[in-house]
């Protein structure tokens, strides 16, 4: 046999190298190399004394217990006589969650009742008597009270550039959910954002791993104070949790739940960074994300939650899965799922699930299909952050409902807001506004605090929301007129801009409205697509003389080009919370027209210079922004900018995955379909007729504006429908989204009456015949009730069908997915 010439063993050694070097991944999709991914150590979680304590209580807890530790119930949903037959581990209060027998919204001392009346329900089991550990999501401030500070979203932070404010602004966010009984913040969210159009952008610190590191250890240390000092709530500190684990920031087209498609190595060292900080500064919890890595979904990935997070990263405490997430996993559903347990969750998040998910958990473990082993570690982590956290002790702030809203606090709130503001433009020196000058306030933004605050606001979406639920709060405008007419001028608020005498400048305060999560993806970073109501606002008053200063508000950068043209001043305001007036800390001068605060936001996401920029992150390959990382203009800065092209590089599509009929106008890209037995017609904005006649369609006045609502009359059996192409709608039923129909009923049905999705259908008879004539009213139907019946909401072609079999009035005003706030049905 030959000898192979050199070059030939060089070839077959530089082979096999390659294969040895080849990533895991290549291999076997979703399989994480830990030893690619940086090296943490908890800090303050394990100690002798704490080990111990939690041994001997093991040793009393029955499997039943130890299973309840594992479950996480929500508010809407379980109640404090339940826990004599479920000893959960835990409770939380998702975004439309109010506390016991309350309103939607609530000040504080029912929240704080509720957290007491469950305390007290647990302490009342036979057995170990094991506290529950009370969650929320107060990822800008304890944003679920009335009254509560509502800092900035995590945008506008990233922005301010200043660590120390943002372990304060943990401080205080402690001690206001402290105050009202609640154990554990989910948060901070250190989420690397690489696509703009991800509807969470908001919540993410920054596109870059530097700011998102520097700032996840400081928030965690400011939530949960030095471990040194813990049990955290007797220090006034409460449990962090670090989230989501981990890309959520980075998934394909930034689709919120969607698949990150990174490398091994650049998953590691791009959304990695943020966790490394927060379990160094000893975070005690750490939320798993929705979203899958290379398509495993990381709630049943070993590789991610075990070997890395809890091996490679040494975290010591628990890990908590989000709402209902474990069900997406392959081969689980919302109330069966060991593989999430056994590849590293400690703790589910049942919100609706949980009794049936307490019992197959039980009898897994039982099985063998979950080690006794895996529950033991798992219960352990749990019992040692409830240690740590305080839940077995004194509660020193609990209580003290003064902490709501306190002056320092919202003291603390608008420093935020006057260090996360970014100045973009400021040609001929508008800015500052002289404190005794005419201004005028204009746009849907300068007085109201709701749409300045964004998402997680009092609700899930931050919608909803009236000037009364903000007592401790003020609006942009408020700031304004505050200031300026402490200055000797005068300030006119106009939400249409119009005036009867010219202002000296006009200061336009628009941009998005409130969204969270999947809701606010988009699938282009054009602002205001189709007709531009705002940049029409801005332009009239440019032409009429009258020097403009916009204040957009946004979860994210986005194409403005033309707002920015039409405007003499622009300035990025994100979401800046409830404190308005830091805002007018930095645009209005002295009567002088000298600054009383300077700009000092810098941005710390890429500002697009074409609506089709959607991943636009410092340090890519061709990077090519409008506004570069970093960016930002301070009142030394001259240089004027110059007019911009006007051209997005996209076709203008206005997003639209939950509005069908509103006002009683069809939304693109849906069409009124009209069918009987003689065929189908397609309704246009007038009357309309089925082929046979059995329904017909007028315009109908509704909540006092003309033609607002459609008028359905049927004298036989047909369909009325909304149809068009295939929308998947499976994360708005995981979400617990409602189909909600704004309705009055004008003739009584003679026959069965059915409202569908898709190709199944709900009773709605018995509702319609119920309600009375003539009155209107508005139904939400949760999704989960499609879903239970079998429909497939991947791809819905009609997301609402109305059949009735006889003779029916029925007018329609809005037809549109919602929020479940406690208020949706399965009828």
């Amino acid at each position: 046999m030959a000898r192979p010439t050199l070059r030939a063993r060089i070839l077959t050694c530089a082979a096999a190298a390659a294969l040895l070097a080849a990533p895991a991944e290549a291999q076997q999709p979703g399989m994480a190399d830990p030893q690619a991914w940086p090296v943490a150590r908890s800090v303050g979680l394990v100690d002798a004394r704490t080990e111990a304590f939690v041994t001997e209580l093991m040793g009393r807890m029955t499997v039943e217990e130890k299973v309840g530790q594992l479950i996480q119930a929500d508010l809407s949903t379980v109640r404090p006589a339940d826990l004599r037959d479920y000893p959960l581990g835990s409770i939380l209060a998702g975004g439309d969650s109010p506390p016991l027998g309350a309103p939607d919204r609530s000040g504080p001392q029912p929240w704080l009742a509720t957290a007491r009346a469950f305390r007290e329900a647990a302490a009342a089991r036979p057995g170990a008597k094991v506290p529950l550990i009370f969650g929320v999501d107060a990822v800008h401030g304890n944003n679920n009270v009335i009254g509560a500070v509502v800092f900035p979203h995590n945008i506008g932070l990233g922005a301010a550039r200043n660590p120390d404010l943002i372990r304060r602004i943990g401080e205080v966010t402690a001690r206001e959910s402290a105050a009202v009984g609640i154990d554990w913040a989910f948060g901070p969210t250190v989420a690397t954002v690489r696509d703009d159009r991800w509807g969470r952008t908001y919540e993410g610190y920054s596109e870059d791993p530097e700011i998102v590191a520097g700032y996840a250890g400081e928030l965690v240390r400011g939530l949960q104070g030095r471990p040194a000092d813990w049990p955290a709530l007797k220090a006034g500190g409460v449990a962090g949790s670090a989230k989501h684990f981990i890309g959520d920031g980075g998934t394909e087209n930034g689709k919120d739940q969607g698949d990150n498609k990174d490398s091994n190595a650049e998953l590691a060292r791009i959304h990695a960074p943020g966790y490394v900080s927060a379990i160094n500064a000893g975070v005690m919890t750490v939320m798993a994300s929705f979203s899958s890595w290379q398509g495993v979904k990381n709630h049943g990935n070993r590789s991610l939650l075990t070997d890395v997070l809890k091996g490679r990263m040494g975290f010591d405490g628990f890990v908590v899965s989000d709402w209902n997430a474990h069900g997406q996993v392959t081969g689980c559903s919302n109330e069966s799922c060991p593989q999430a347990i056994n590849a590293g969750i400690d703790m589910l998040m049942a919100p609706d699930s949980w009794k049936g998910l307490y019992r197959n958990t039980l009898a897994q473990v039982r099985s063998g299909e979950i080690p006794m082993a895996r529950l033991d570690d798992a219960v352990r982590r749990i019992l040692r952050v409830k240690v740590k956290t305080g839940v077995f002790g004194e509660r020193p702030l609990e209580g003290r409902l003064e902490l709501i809203g306190a002056t320092e606090h919202r003291a603390l709130a608008r420093q935020a807001v006057r260090e996360s503001l970014v100045l973009l433009k400021n040609n001929g020196g508008v800015l500052p506004v002289r404190a005794n000058a005419r201004v005028l306030v204009a746009g849907d933004g300068a007085d109201n605090i709701g749409k300045q605050s964004g998402g997680w606001t009092l609700s899930w979406q931050g919608t909803g929301n009236k000037p009364s639920d903000f007592p401790n709060a003020q609006s942009i405008w408020g700031g304004i007129r505050e200031a300026v007419e402490a200055g000797g001028g005068r300030a006119e608020l106009s939400s249409d801009g119009s005036f009867t005498t010219k202002p000296d400048v006009a200061i336009v305060v628009f941009g998005e409205d409130p969204y969270a999560e999947f809701l606010g993806d988009r699938p282009t970073l054009e602002y205001q697509p189709g007709a531009k109501a705002d940049l029409a606002l801005l332009r009239k008053l440019k032409g009429q003389g009258v020097p403009v200063v916009a204040v957009f508000l946004s979860g994210r950068p986005l194409w403005v080009n033309p707002e920015i043209n039409a405007a003499d001043a622009f300035v990025a305001a994100w979401l800046p919370g409830t404190e308005g007036g830091g805002v007018a800390d930095v645009l209005i001068g002295d009567a002088r027209g000298r600054p009383r605060q300077d700009f000092r936001g810098k941005l710390s996401y890429s500002w697009p210079k074409l609506a089709n920029q959607y991943r636009l992150n410092r340090g890519d390959r061709g990077y090519d922004p409008l506004f570069a990382y970093g960016y930002g203009l301070t009142y030394r800065d001259r240089r004027p900018l110059a007019a911009l092209p006007e051209v997005s590089g996209v076709a203008s599509v206005a997003p639209n995955p939950d509005r069908y009929l509103v006002a009683g106008k069809v939304v693109e890209p849906w069409r009124l379909l009209l069918r009987d037995a003689g065929g189908e017609i397609q309704a246009g904005a007038g009357d309309a007729r089925s082929p046979a006649g059995a329904v017909s369609l007028a315009l109908v006045d509704a909540a006092g504006v003309q033609g607002a609502g459609r008028a359905l009359t049927w004298t036989g059996p047909a369909q009325a429908a909304i149809a068009g192409p295939a929308a998947d709608l499976t994360r708005q039923a995981n979400g617990d989204m409602a189909l909600s129909i704004t309705y009055r009923v004008d003739q009584r049905p003679a026959g069965a009456v059915r409202l569908g999705l898709g190709k199944t259908s709900v009773a709605l008879t018995e509702t319609l015949n119920a309600a009375p004539v003539g009155e209107w009213r508005t139904l939400k139907v949760k999704l989960s009730c499609f879903r239970r019946d079998g429909e497939d909401l991947a791809a819905v072609a009609a997301p609402v069908t109305l059949d009735s079999a006889g003779r029916l009035g029925l007018s329609v005003a809005e037809l549109r997915l919602a929020p479940n706030q406690n208020d949706a049905v399965c009828p």
